[in-house]
């Protein structure tokens, strides 16, 4: 006996070419909760793999530094900053062309190039740490290549962003951002336990710990994550974004919060270990810092949802200015336990932050754009221009902690210097965001969680 399936009463199923798919209606309730709900997840949780690593890979220089003297490299303050700058530098610059990567090459291939591609840099830092004789100029090679970490962030978000519903974008990238940031605490919390491991210092444990697990990111994302066909690139609203003086405010605010807590994670354990030489075995717990303003970043966009994100980011940038004057008083004291609870609460701070303008750029642009779509497309432009430039600021605050060592041998400019930036992003964001007269020309301002 045959049994006849009622195909027409099943929701449509995706059409594959390989592991393209061709039909995807996330927007459709029931394909939704049949199909798409699945492969969105399943995507989510190796893209969220990916990006963890890509985190990781950027930002090991960060914990790496502090022990090259231990292995026989004796490098100047000025030259260690620039290890932690490059990176920085090159992924920032990366974020650019990685955003519109998906869309050419697919989400599953360019996951699997992206993923693949941090096998150079910890390939490079075995070679390095493993000879003595290696000059400076190919460690900065090494930092620079890092850099393919740092890209990663832009083409990751703006895949999963095409296979979630408007409804519940906002979880799946959160959860992706947020996977993506631990990344940074993972480096430097398990590098200095791993180069432990034996008799003296095992540099190059530190890269090679990594290397089994970029491999799998990279085979699970070939064999199990899907390319969508209707990821096509949005110049248009691009350059719309690029025209609109919005995108340029809510990106300088960006720098103040990722560009803090980024440049603020490369730096932290060689602050310890500079600032307070006779408590740099508190190098070991850096990683706090980076884990805390990661684990805080949903928190900002809840605070925003409830209080308004203008009104969350003054607060957050009026707190990192109270922090700046802890770090302040804590360099001219010695007192190390006020220098690293207030750097703790920096890292809290650009956490909330990071989550509280996200959450403004939407609603911005709600309110400036008539058409819904193409205010969400707007949106999404702006939130990757910002993400790049955002990612700059880390260049920024690890070029002023430089030049203040250097300079002066203390980080008090460095600190003057980051307490003026605080005070001109709170009159910024009065000034565009929180004014009456803002209020009465848009009244919807009030309620849009701007």
């Amino acid at each position: 006996m045959s049994t006849v399936v009622e195909t027409e009463t099943l929701a449509p199923q995706p059409k594959r070419r390989g592991r393209w798919i061709d039909d995807w209606n996330p927007e459709d309730a029931e394909f939704w909760e049949r199909t798409g709900k699945k492969v969105a997840r399943r995507n989510l949780v190796f893209s969220i793999l990916a990006e963890n690593l890509g985190f990781t890979v950027w930002s090991l220089m960060s914990i790496v530094v502090v022990s090259l003297g231990s292995v026989g490299f004796s490098f100047s303050v000025g030259q260690t900053f620039w290890l932690l700058i490059v990176p920085n530098l090159v992924g920032a610059v990366l974020r650019i062309p990685y955003t519109f990567a998906v869309p050419k090459f697919g989400g599953r291939a360019w996951t699997t190039v992206s993923a693949s591609l941090l096998l150079i840099p910890t390939t490079m830092l075995i070679i390095a740490v493993t000879n003595p004789g290696t000059p400076y100029w190919f460690f900065l090679l090494t930092s620079a290549a890092m850099g393919f970490g740092g890209g990663n962030f832009s083409s990751s978000m703006a895949n999963i962003s095409f296979f979630y519903p408007e409804g519940k974008k906002g979880l799946a990238l959160g959860l992706n951002a947020a996977g993506g940031n631990l990344g940074v605490a993972m480096v430097q919390l398990v590098v200095p336990i791993v180069i432990s491991i034996g008799t003296g210092v095992n540099l190059a444990y530190a890269a090679l710990f990594w290397i089994p697990f970029i491999v799998v990111a990279t085979a699970c994302a070939w064999f199990l994550m899907d390319s969508l066909t209707q990821a096509k690139p949005d110049g248009t609203s691009y350059r719309k974004a690029m025209s609109n003086k919005h995108t340029w405010v809510m990106s300088f605010l960006y720098i103040g919060t990722f560009g803090s807590f980024i440049g603020f994670s490369f730096a932290f354990p060689s602050l310890i270990k500079i600032s307070f030489v006779e408590h740099k075995s508190f190098v070991a717990l850096a990683f706090l810092g980076a884990l805390i303003g990661s684990v805080s970043r949903p928190f900002g966009g809840w605070l925003s949802d409830r209080f308004g994100g203008a009104k969350v980011t003054m607060a957050v940038f009026l707190g990192m200015a109270l922090g700046v004057v802890g770090v302040l008083v804590s360099v001219s004291t010695k007192n190390f336990p006020l220098f690293f609870t207030s750097f703790i609460a920096l890292f809290v701070l650009a956490g909330i932050g990071n989550g509280s303008t996200y959450r403004m750029i939407p609603a911005i642009f709600a309110t400036q754009v008539a058409d819904t779509a193409s205010a969400k497309r707007q949106a999404a432009a702006v939130v990757g221009i910002a993400g790049a430039i955002g990612a700059f600021g880390g260049v920024l605050v690890n070029l002023v902690f430089k030049f203040s060592l250097e300079g002066s041998k203390t980080l008090a400019p460095a600190l003057t210097a980051f307490l003026v930036f605080y005070g001109l992003c709170v009159a910024t964001t009065w000034w565009f965001y929180l004014r009456s007269r803002v209020f009465a020309r848009v009244p919807s301002l009030a309620y849009a969680g701007v």
